[in-house]
Formats: C-alpha cells, sequence, structure tokens
C-alpha cells in the first residue's frame, strides 16, 4: 500500500476553485471521483491526517498512487462533470446506490414497428417506454388484464415470424388478447395507436379510457346492443382493477417521488416510492456502503444524482415534484440540473405535515425494515468471504491481500474447438463484467499445457499493452494537475478510451496441476511480470499446486479458502464449456456456401431468402445469380465455377453398396 506523503501535491498548487478530483492507483485506474466547492481545502482534508479517516476512505488514500484535479467554473458544472467521470470510471470506492433486488417494469417498444408489450428487468433500452417497477406477481396479472382492453402484440420475434409466415395468429389472437397485427387484422398505424393508449393509461389516464367505455355501453344499451354492452361492461371492470388496485395516498393531481433513508456509521438503506396520478405505482430500493464521511444532505445529493442520471437522462421518468428526507447539498444546482433532463421545472421539497410527511414515514420504515433485513443476509456472507480470502492469503504466504483473483479454465473435445475462460473475482465476489473468452488456434491448441501458456501471454501481453497507453496518455497529458474544465472535459459524447486489461490481478487461479501452473508461470516470467503470483487446484484430490514446487499445498477440507478456489474454479469451467459449446454448434453448422470465395454472412442469406435453398443456388445461371441483392456478375460467375468443379471432382456414390458409380 501506497503512503499517501509520497503523492501528497503541496498546498500552494492546488487551486481555492470549485472542481473535480480524481484518484488513481499504481495502474492508472480511477479508484475515486469528488467534488468540492474548494479544491485545496477538500484535497487538503485527506492528507493532513490519514489515521484519522474512516476505514473505507484509509483504504482509499492508501491503495493510490496519485492525485489528479479538474478546475471549473460553477458547483452545477462540478456536479455535472462528477456524474460523467462516475458513470465513465465506475471507480471502486465512490458510494454506488445499488438495487437491492431486480426490479421487473411493464415495458412497450414503441420503437419496433409494431411496439410489444413485455415485462423487462435489467438494463433500460432506448425506444421503451417502462412504467413501474412492480412486484413480479403484480406486473403479470396487470399485463394480462390490460391485454383484454388493448390487445397490443405481446409475442416474441420468433414467434411473431411464425405466424406471419403461416398466415396463421398464436392463441392470443384467438382469444381476442392480441389484435393479430402478424396477420394483418390490424393496420401498422393503428396497432401503434393501440399501444399509445396502452401507454397513456398507465401513465395515469386511466379515468379518460373509464369513461369513454362507460359512454359506448351507455349507447350499445341505447341500441339494444346487449352483446356488445356486456363486453364493455366486463372492460370497464378490467380497467377499474388495475386503476383501484393501488390505493389513493395523495391528490390526484400529484406526480412525484417520495424517498426515505435509514442509516448507521457503515451503510445506509433507500427507498422510494413512486406516486403517479396520486396512487402508488411502484418501489424500489437500494443499500449502499459508505466511502466517506458523508452526511445525509450528501447522501441524499448523490443519490438523486445517480438515480435520475441514468432513468431520466433517457427514460424521461422525472416527476414534477421530489419529496426527500434532508434538502441535498447544493439543493439549487441538484434542481436545476434534474430540470434540465426532464425538460421543465423540478421541485425538490422537504414533507413537514400532512399526507406527503404521513407517506414519507411510511417509506422510512421500509428504508428500517430493508436495512435490517440486509444485514441479516450480509453479515454472513460478508465474514466468510473475510474468512476466505485470509485463510487463502496465509496458506499460500503470499505478501499482498487478494483484492482480486482471476482463473483460468482450458475446454476441448479431443483438442477440437479449443477454446479458454478467464473469470474475475474481486473482493471474494464474481465480477462477471470483467470476464473474458479465448479462441485458441494452431500450436496453441496441441495440448493443454500450451493452451494455458497461449491464454496467460495473451491476457497479459494486453494488460502491458494497455498499461504502456495509459502511461503515453498520462504523458501526452502533462502532470494533470491544474486542468481547466472547458468543452471538450465536459464533453459526455466521446468519453476517453477504456483499457480493458490495465488491472492486474494479485493472484492468478489455473485449473489444473504442476504442468499448467509451471506453463503458466513461464508465461509470466516470459513476460517479465513478477508481481503477479500463480496457484492452480487440481480436481483429482483437490491439490494447490505453486509453480516449481514437488508438493502440493493441501488445504483442509473445511478450509474457506479451499470453498472460495472452488467456485471460481467451477465458475471459469462453466464459463468455458458454455463457449465451447457454442463454438461446437456453429462448427457443426456447415453449409455448401461457405467454402465459395468472397460469399459472407450477408449475402449467403442473400442467396437463401432470394432462392429458397441451397439447391437453388446450384441449379442457378450467372443471370438469375445476379438478379439475388448484393450478387454481382464476377461473383456470380465465381459461384457457378465452384459449385460445377465441384460437381466434377467429388464422385457419385452408391449409398446401398458403396460403389463409385461411373458417368
Amino acid at each position: 500500500m501506497a503512503n499517501p506523503a509520497s503523492y501528497r501535491p503541496k498546498t500552494g498548487e492546488i487551486p481555492t476553485n470549485p472542481g473535480v478530483y480524481r484518484f488513481r492507483d499504481p495502474h492508472g485506474r480511477v479508484i475515486y471521483v469528488g467534488k468540492a466547492k474548494s479544491l485545496r481545502s477538500r484535497l487538503n482534508s485527506y492528507f493532513a491526517n490519514p489515521a484519522g479517516l474512516l476505514p473505507k476512505t484509509y483504504a482509499m488514500v492508501h491503495a493510490a498512487s496519485s492525485v489528479e484535479w479538474t478546475v471549473v467554473g460553477s458547483e452545477l458544472e462540478s456536479l455535472q462533470l462528477e456524474y460523467t467521470w462516475i458513470k465513465e470510471f465506475k471507480p471502486r470506492f465512490n458510494v454506488v446506490f445499488r438495487d437491492d433486488k431486480t426490479y421487473p417494469y411493464l415495458a412497450v417498444t414503441m420503437g419496433e414497428k409494431y411496439p410489444r408489450v413485455q415485462v423487462m428487468r435489467g438494463d433500460k433500452r432506448k425506444g421503451t417506454r417502462y412504467f413501474g417497477p412492480y412486484t413480479a406477481g403484480a406486473i403479470r396479472e396487470t399485463m394480462d388484464t390490460l391485454l383484454r382492453v388493448f390487445p397490443v402484440r405481446s409475442c416474441s420475434a420468433g414467434v411473431f415470424k411464425r405466424a406471419e409466415a403461416s398466415g396463421r395468429p398464436c392463441l392470443l389472437g384467438y382469444i381476442d388478447k392480441c389484435s393479430a397485427p402478424c396477420v394483418g387484422r390490424i393496420s401498422p398505424d393503428d396497432h401503434r395507436a393501440l399501444a399509445d393508449d396502452f401507454c397513456a393509461f398507465m401513465g395515469g389516464e386511466a379515468k379518460r379510457f373509464i369513461n369513454k367505455l362507460e359512454k359506448q355501453m351507455a349507447d350499445a344499451v341505447a341500441k339494444l346492443d346487449y352483446e356488445h354492452a356486456a363486453r364493455l361492461r366486463d372492460d370497464i371492470a378490467a380497467l377499474r382493477k388495475v386503476f383501484e388496485r393501488n390505493a389513493v395516498v395523495l391528490s390526484e393531481d400529484t406526480d412525484a417521488d417520495v424517498f426515505a433513508l435509514h442509516e448507521d456509521e457503515l451503510e445506509a438503506a433507500v427507498q422510494v416510492f413512486h406516486v403517479r396520478g396520486g396512487r402508488i405505482r411502484g418501489q424500489r430500493g437500494w443499500v449502499v456502503e459508505k466511502v466517506e464521511d458523508f452526511t445525509t444532505p450528501d447522501l441524499v445529493e448523490h443519490l438523486l444524482q445517480q438515480v435520475y442520471g441514468e432513468d431520466g437522462e433517457t427514460h424521461g421518468r422525472l416527476p414534477r415534484e421530489v419529496l426527500v428526507p434532508v434538502a441535498p447539498s447544493n439543493a439549487e444546482d441538484v434542481a436545476t440540473w434534474l430540470g434540465g433532463i426532464r425538460g421543465a421545472k423540478v421541485d425538490i421539497r422537504v414533507p413537514q405535515r400532512g399526507d406527503k410527511a404521513a407517506l414519507m414515514s411510511t417509506v422510512r420504515e421500509n428504508a428500517e425494515h430493508a436495512l435490517k433485513l440486509h444485514k441479516t443476509r450480509r453479515a454472513g456472507d460478508i465474514t466468510v468471504r473475510s474468512q476466505a480470502l485470509q485463510e487463502l492469503q496465509e496458506a499460500l504466504d503470499l505478501p499482498v491481500p487478494l483484492l482480486r483473483i482471476e482463473c483460468f479454465d482450458v475446454s476441448h473435445v479431443q483438442g477440437t474447438n479449443v477454446v479458454a475462460s478467464m473469470v474475475v473475482v474481486e473482493d471474494g465476489l464474481p465480477k462477471k463484467s470483467d470476464y473474458r473468452k479465448f479462441s485458441i488456434t494452431g500450436p496453441a491448441a496441441s495440448d493443454d499445457t500450451a493452451a494455458m501458456h497461449d491464454v496467460l501471454t495473451r491476457r497479459f501481453r494486453h494488460y502491458l499493452q494497455d498499461k504502456s497507453a495509459q502511461v503515453d496518455e498520462s504523458l501526452l497529458a502533462g502532470d494533470g494537475k491544474d486542468l481547466v474544465a472547458g468543452d471538450a472535459v465536459l464533453d459526455t459524447t466521446t468519453p476517453a478510451p477504456k483499457a480493458k486489461f490495465a488491472y492486474p490481478p494479485n493472484l492468478v487461479v489455473v485449473d489444473g496441476g504442476q504442468p499448467q501452473v509451471n506453463a503458466a508461470a513461464r508465461a509470466l516470467a516470459d513476460l517479465g511480470i513478477d508481481d503477479v503470483y500463480v496457484v492452480g487446484l487440481a480436481k483429482r484430490l483437490e491439490e494447490v499446486w505453486l509453480p516449481d514446487s514437488d508438493f502440493p499445498v493441501i488445504l483442509p477440507r473445511t478450509s474457506q479458502g479451499l470453498y472460495l478456489l472452488q467456485r471460481i474454479r467451477d465458475e471459469a469451467h462453466r464459463f468455458a464449456i458454455t463457449f465451447h459449446r457454442q463454438k461446437r454448434g456453429k462448427a457443426m453448422t456447415v453449409s455448401a456456401l461457405d467454402a465459395v470465395p468472397g460469399l459472407g454472412t450477408s449475402k449467403r442469406k442473400a442467396l437463401l431468402a432470394h432462392f429458397g435453398s441451397v439447391k437453388g443456388v446450384k441449379a442457378a445461371t450467372v443471370e438469375e445469380l445476379s438478379e439475388a441483392k448484393g450478387i454481382g456478375p464476377a461473383l456470380a460467375g465465381a459461384i457457378v465455377n465452384h459449385f460445377t468443379a465441384e460437381a466434377v471432382s467429388v464422385p457419385a456414390i452408391n449409398m446401398a453398396t458403396g460403389e463409385i458409380i461411373e458417368t
């Protein structure tokens, strides 16, 4: 760990202007981003008395090896730049509000020709409108009920194409829960209007649709069309069921997000109720580990910055009013920033009395229960992970803590389709964004040790290249200490390229025994890397092998360190097997068109779409082939020549006797 005094800037060098600062580790990776009204006083607080810092802040300043800053013109600019850099670099020590569960949303893909209603989780997509979040049971019931009144397409692309090709709709089309645009029962414009009505209802315009249906039902009764009136009656009941599912908590013209938090010295839990039209439409929760000595206003500011920076920026789900337990730091600047995202004014308020204060109290109770549940679930996990990492470090006699572990595995079937996997564990937890897959060809695919040497060489060659590129970039940029933020710095449309392999592991684990370990160690030695440790885990007796060692390290069967190694090894094996099966499946799907020189994937698809089969392509003339999309006369001639030569060179065989048929 670095001594903060070794990179502490001189007090006179640090400006007193507002700005944003970045701490970097010895590998050039940004590990923390912060903002300050006065850069000098803020940065000096890190170095004046490091021993008095919070544990995680203490770890951060000792993990860093340099600090740089950017001067900006105002606190609003510092807020924008801080968010941009946190989003770009994802610093390890920054406060990150993570969902305590994955919430489902009701999504309408308005970007498609025929919009689709579906339940979605995970990352949001452009051109899609989201409603919620909801609980899993409620969202399915809501979707099923609304499709009765708004029969928007809800099938997958594959089901839609099959119905379109066969001319018959799926089951939902027969039971009137889909308007069946796949078979032309409704035009694209009418189907889009239906999807717009669905979104309008979910957006809070329920009463308009209910009143409209009530008028239609009255007209049907007046015309003695009782069957149609009964249908409309059932539709009205379905809409009211969805509309009345959520109790009215505020006045009907209220659109607000109500945040509350409950915290202790180390962690904080946040809950939010999404109120639309006076009714609770959804709920979300986050749990965050405190990195710095943040006050509650600081936490609220970072919460709004992250929640609406991700969600509101692209999906426009920001309400007119945001209710918080305490006003955030720089409340005016935060409100201005949120207003720019929403495109209209956003009020940030702290309710003091009345219905909004009562609802805030309910949200706070949810946050309190969420933090208790989180601590109950995580207490065992944190203890076990810490114990496993410590046991492993002591058993292997390593001088550094195992903050990052990478495990490699090779997979193949009798030497064919050889692949390898790299999985990453940080602080005892898998980091799937850093997983990597390798295809192995040539002499390296001859045996497992050669393959392991090749994979380690490629992985750490990339590391050295990225590290060198970062050094060159820092030299071109100067010392990077007193920068002025202009258009180039604040331009978020062209983020700096990220180094994929610039962060090395403390420990490399290979799946195998002494030969694989020695091959991995030899690969690192050939590249001149001597600060990364290598071990191997043999499957037969779960022995841990070290390079150039005649005897393995035997960990107790009940050792948490051994369990950790086994989990990492099994994850690497699973990841490699999955990739191997994908590659093997592609290799087994071979077309006669693959061997035609100059014929790529898109042109092969165009030929098959035009002629219907490979047989049709073989029987076509040059002129007929030229009619296909993207096929010119020269390529058409090459295709004809290829299949002509193939027919001459490959004799016909009698499949019953195995004899070659003379021609």
